[in-house]
């Protein structure tokens, strides 16, 4: 008798045990964090759309950048320099200062994290704009630090006033972010050093600035001058917007050396990978840095395009300095990126405050001019 033979007994098959009872404890902070959302891809429902809902850049690497990693590609059965002793002495001659000042970590995001990890004991305050960047609750709420948010102005901006006097004995971090991501609008160098005259010496001031090259050159502050200054104050830079490789995740922190030593304590070890330094290494030579340069003056020229397009529509908008323009459309947040889905543009939105659109290619700046203009004329 064969196992084809209708006649033989097939074997009962035994019920499955059941799964066990999962009883792990996650801490409690957990139920309180908001969750990251990123830019929300395209659809892939055949519509050809253009994805300007995550501030990146529209351009591929440098050449010089996709020959690093070429480069470096063998190594990678080793593990990465962990000191990223080569980037640290390129970024400390980039800025002035001894590579001990120079901390790495992936994105400057990660080395937010890190600021909270070396400064903030369970309770302590981290006192940032709201709206501002959407991870900062995340990693100050995911350490157990109280996050204080203070509102933006009228005008979308930083409140100095109101930070300052939100500092108390128990702030150990305040975050300025410039240009202000998702709104736009940058801080002057004077204002931040008249703020910094009304905070502590012993509470960490970090200035984000990720948008840093897009802000138009005469208003740039001098935050080289101002970190000098002020021992208190730490610079966050990342590669992953002017330099455009935003998929290899890494950023610094420009800090005094004390500092940057706790940071170096608490990041994740071997953090910045191979690939990582090799390409930002690349995007530090002189004709990359004059490559960059030509790309962030076009991203600017399309800015400027692109708010007076939207003013002569009779939008009323923010002075953003950034890569990206922001509508404050309220309530009618998520109708606006539906109805701009609908006509082949992804764009941010947040919540019930307003509409983020990343500078792309002008291919991409006219459609969501044409589909501004339709939105505000209906």
């Amino acid at each position: 008798m064969t196992s084809s033979d209708p006649t033989t007994p097939v074997p009962a098959t035994p019920e499955a045990p059941e799964a066990p009872v999962e009883r792990i404890r996650l801490r409690a902070a957990l139920d309180a964090l908001p969750a990251y959302i990123p830019g929300r891809p395209p659809a892939d429902d055949g519509v050809h759309r253009f994805k300007v809902s995550s501030n990146e850049s529209h351009l591929p690497p440098l050449p010089a950048v996709r020959e690093a990693l070429l480069g470096a590609i063998d190594g990678l059965n080793r593990y990465p320099d962990m000191a990223g002793a080569a980037l640290r002495e390129a970024l400390g001659a980039e800025h002035g200062v001894d590579p001990s000042r120079i901390a790495l970590s992936t994105g400057s995001v990660a080395v937010t994290g890190d600021l909270v990890r070396a400064l903030v004991d369970p309770g302590d305050e981290v006192v940032y704009a709201w709206r501002s960047f959407e991870a900062y609750p995340i990693l100050v709420g995911t350490h157990g630090g109280t996050s204080v948010r203070v509102p933006l102005t009228d005008r979308l901006a930083h409140d100095l006033d109101a930070m300052a006097a939100a500092v108390t004995d128990r702030t150990r971090l305040v975050i300025l972010c410039t240009p202000n991501n998702p709104t736009g609008p940058a801080l002057s160098g004077a204002q931040i050093e008249d703020f910094l005259g009304r905070v502590p010496e012993d509470v960490v001031v970090a200035i984000d600035e990720a948008y840093r090259e897009f802000v138009d050159p005469e208003r740039r502050p001098d935050t080289a001058a101002i970190l000098a200054a002020h021992p208190n104050v730490v610079l966050l830079r990342t590669f992953s917007k002017v330099q455009g490789i935003a998929g290899l995740r890494i950023g610094y922190a420009v800090a005094h050396p004390r500092l940057a030593r706790a940071l170096s304590q608490v990041t994740v070890p071997f953090g910045a990978g191979t690939l990582a330094q090799a390409a930002a290494l690349a995007c530090l030579t002189p004709a990359s840095r004059e490559e960059l340069d030509r790309r962030t003056a076009a991203v600017r020229a399309e800015r400027t395009r692109v708010l007076a397009g939207l003013e002569a529509q009779g939008w009323e908008l923010p002075d953003s300095q950034g890569n990206f323009v922001y509508l404050p459309l309220g309530t009618r947040s998520g109708e606006f990126t539906r109805f701009a889905d609908a006509r082949g543009l992804v764009v941010r939105g947040y919540g019930d405050d307003g509409v983020r659109v990343t500078i792309a290619e002008p291919e991409a700046s006219d459609r969501f001019l044409a589909i501004a203009g339709e939105w505000i004329g209906a």
